[in-house]
């Protein structure tokens, strides 16, 4: 996980208008453990509905050493209106402080291919609206959503967008991968004014409309740039370079389709923390990670309605709109991306307008409760009659889960679960820390699989993408299996 650092703590210096940084390297270690007694837990014992699949387990890492177990499940979901019989990860271990008082984890992400997709549960948005689930009553919901935040609060909307909540058009450009919210940067520029702002990517060869894939993720509360020069593919290392010219009220331009959409000052520094959310990644990364620095600016659509090529829309956000309260459903005119269009396009080449129709869309407002402008909760059931939890929101992760207490689920399922599953001690769950999670990638070879190389994000080009996903996206891909039926999956 990427978070924003406090000055005082960002080993740095401020001097005049320019902020001398040196960051740590930890460890990995967590200084506060996880406190399960500060969650609610899902008892199996008092849903009616629910199915255990034991024959599924999960095991994912996370890249700042968090560490979630367990196994799959299938039983009724509640998300804002809407309900629906689906799969879920039921998680009986975890060692992050991150997951003190909260329940667990809902991810809006694509769902992925290969035996890591076959291992997961089927990501809970594409099981509403199955046409096929019968016990959903949102089959006829539009595969998208759209997401956004301010400094208090947030708001996720399923089936569409309300364009109250934008000022302009909606722009949209094509993914440049089937299984990740990847989009090409064109460009990164820093300062006061557009023109006098100055290019954080400096590419060597600047031939052929060079471009970094870049993942849109809320669950990334920072913007990550490069910390070094990939490689040679840029004369410069663009996280130095802004740390050079580092000073209150710049703003970012991150140049997508075409398009230069600004990121505030008010949106990369929280004032009431005193936290600057800019980063720079790891060893390894050769991409940028946009988090919800972004979304403080922007609404973002996600449109999953063409499912070997997911489509991003961006639209500036009307300041002057107010989330939601409690869950709301609207009809509004319906806009949606030009598909004939973007079919045409790479992906990092141009943007093009939303077209517009006269008949309407129904979209569920749903609010999400906003923790210092850098983590996003919503309110979720499960369970027949329905238990309430309240979970981590995330685009980047195609997993929702909610925790349990192993020792008190029914003694039929504990006897078919493995025996690391049933044995294993909260405490005792391996931390991996960030620099060892790249080191283990660095070296990856043919001899790994599809899933661990797609998480290496390295920069090839447009068609090998789908192979490079994202190393440093926070549910990125396979590390290795550890028994028949178990997988474990790195995670950062």
């Amino acid at each position: 996980r990427i978070s924003p650092v406090p000055l005082a703590e960002m080993g740095g210096l401020k001097l005049g208008g320019v902020l001398l940084v040196v960051f740590l390297v930890g460890t990995g270690a967590f200084h506060t453990p996880y406190r399960p007694e500060k969650s609610r837990h899902f008892d199996a014992s008092k849903s009616s509905s629910f199915s255990a699949i034991t024959d599924k387990v999960f095991d994912l890492h996370y890249a700042d050493g968090s560490h979630l177990r367990g196994f799959n499940g299938v039983d009724q979901i509640w998300i804002g209106d809407y309900k629906t019989e689906a799969p879920f990860g039921v998680i009986t271990d975890c060692n992050s402080p991150d997951f003190n008082g909260v329940d667990g984890i809902l991810g809006f992400g694509l769902p992925k291919a290969g035996e890591e997709g076959r291992e997961l549960p089927t990501p809970v948005l594409f099981a509403m609206t199955d046409q096929e689930n019968k016990m959903s009553n949102a089959r006829d919901l539009t595969r998208k959503f759209s997401f956004f935040s301010t400094d208090t609060d947030a708001e996720v909307q399923l089936g569409g967008f309300d364009p109250a909540t934008t000022v302009g058009e909606m722009w949209y450009t094509p993914c440049l991968s089937e299984n990740d919210f990847i989009v090409g940067v064109t460009s990164l520029k820093f300062g006061h004014t557009w023109d006098d702002s100055q290019q954080l990517l400096e590419f060597t060869d600047p031939v052929d409309e060079p471009f970094l894939p870049s993942i849109m993720d809320s669950g990334t509360s920072c913007l990550v740039m490069p910390g070094d020069s990939l490689g040679g593919k840029l004369k410069n290392v663009p996280f130095n370079d802004f740390t050079n010219l580092w000073e209150e009220g710049k703003s970012f331009w991150v140049g997508i389709g075409g398009r230069q959409w600004q990121v505030p000052f008010s949106s990369w520094f929280l004032a009431r923390t005193n936290q600057t959310c800019v980063q720079p990644s790891p060893a390894g990364m050769q991409g940028l990670l946009i988090g919800d620095v972004f979304f403080r600016s922007f609404m973002v659509e996600f449109d999953m309605t063409q499912r070997e090529r997911p489509i991003i829309g961006m639209a500036p956000l009307n300041l002057d709109y107010r989330p939601v309260g409690s869950s709301q459903l609207g009809n509004f005119e319906l806009h949606h991306a030009p598909i004939t269009k973007l079919q045409l396009l790479r992906g990092e080449e141009t943007m093009f307008p939303a077209e517009h129709t006269e008949r309407l869309t129904q979209v569920d407002q749903i609010p999400i409760f906003n923790k210092k402008g850098t983590q996003y909760f919503m309110d979720v059931g499960v369970g027949t009659p329905r238990q309430p939890f309240t979970v981590i929101f995330d685009t980047g992760s195609a997993v929702f889960g909610v925790f349990v207490v192993k020792h008190d689920l029914p003694l039929a399922i504990k006897r078919q679960l493995p025996s690391d599953i049933m044995g294993g001690d909260l405490d005792a769950l391996e931390q991996i820390s960030g620099s060892s999670v790249f080191s283990l990638f660095a070296g990856a070879g043919s001899g790994y699989s599809s899933g661990a190389l797609i998480a290496a994000l390295v920069v090839l080009n447009v068609s090998a993408l789908a192979l490079v996903a994202a190393l440093f996206r926070r549910r990125a891909g396979k590390v290795a299996f550890g028994g028949e039926h178990s997988a474990a999956y790195q995670e950062c």
